[in-house]
């Protein structure tokens, strides 16, 4: 199969994993404080990476490797999962979604600057059209908004770019699944001690719904859905494959429409066919 395509595919399935993200960290953060959250999502993580690294005798990174690994771990390890889960604080996961149709652009900027790519004009076209497609859907579907909520989301946004951008260049050399996990381990002496450190005074307190989230987050959302798509990014190109994000939040709506049973509208089918649109148009002049 070629190359590209089995970029786009891999990043395709980590973007279905990451489309249940943001919903299971709202359910979390109802009975998990947010900074109990992210560490102990980012320590349950790191012992499953650190487990699979041993297993396998997966060779040690090289010494140039270790700062890079440490922005991918600031940047998708601690930084968006901690100002996301403290900004669904302040906002509803449906206005977040505002943001995460920014984060597609985010990626791509940042894989011009680290990642050596130069998109065409219209790549950009494509792309800024998608985000405002998804931004527009968001505002429209309705939500709180906050400007405490709204400033930790746009921050969340650079920061998880810049490990996107970062974690591919990484994975061209590493693989996909050992830059995750690698970054997973370095962060585990101060992700650790700060989980058992903030642990909850009451676990009686705590739902199902929250367990079930932090469930979500720490296997699927920091792990296995990074696996595919640091790969899809790698082998496909960060700013091309980074477009997928912009089908993230329909994903996420469809999720709850088959699990919860909310109503999938027209305008929803509508604005999907136009992103998938903008997508294929992004990827066309992605090189």
């Amino acid at each position: 199969m070629d190359r590209s395509v089995v970029g786009w595919v891999n990043g395709f399935l980590g973007m279905l994993i990451f489309s249940g993200s943001l919903p299971a960290t709202r359910a979390a953060v109802a009975d998990f404080e947010p900074l109990f959250l992210t560490v102990a999502r980012a320590s349950i993580a790191a012992l499953l990476a650190l487990a699979l690294l041993l297993a396998l005798r997966v060779r040690r990174p090289d010494r140039a490797d270790l700062l890079p690994l440490i922005v991918v771990a600031g940047g998708v390890v601690v930084g968006f999962p901690l100002l996301t889960a403290l900004a669904l604080r302040h906002v509803t996961s449906a206005h977040s979604l505002v943001f995460i149709g920014l984060l597609p652009l985010a990626t791509a900027a940042f894989g011009v600057l680290r990642g050596g790519e130069r998109p065409k004009p219209a790549f950009w076209l494509f792309s800024g059209c998608g985000s405002l497609l998804v931004a527009g859907f968001a505002l429209f579907q309705g939500g709180t908004a906050s400007l405490a909520g709204d400033a930790l989301m746009l921050a969340a946004i650079l920061l998880c770019g810049l490990g996107y951008a970062e974690g591919a260049r990484l994975s061209r050399r590493l693989g996909g699944w050992q830059v995750i996990s690698w970054a997973l381990v370095l962060s585990l002496p101060v992700m650790l001690p700060l989980m058992l450190g903030t642990l909850p005074r009451s676990w009686a307190a705590i739902g199902t719904g929250a367990w079930i989230g932090l469930g979500y987050v720490s296997l699927f959302s920091m792990l296995i859905g990074f696996m595919f798509w640091y790969r899809g990014l790698a082998l496909g190109g960060i700013a091309a494959v980074g477009q997928l994000q912009l089908l993230q939040p329909f994903f996420g709506l469809t999720l709850a429409a088959t699990l919860l049973g909310e109503t999938v509208g027209w305008p929803m089918v509508a604005v999907t066919g136009a992103v998938v649109a903008c997508v294929a148009g992004a990827k066309r002049f992605a090189r």
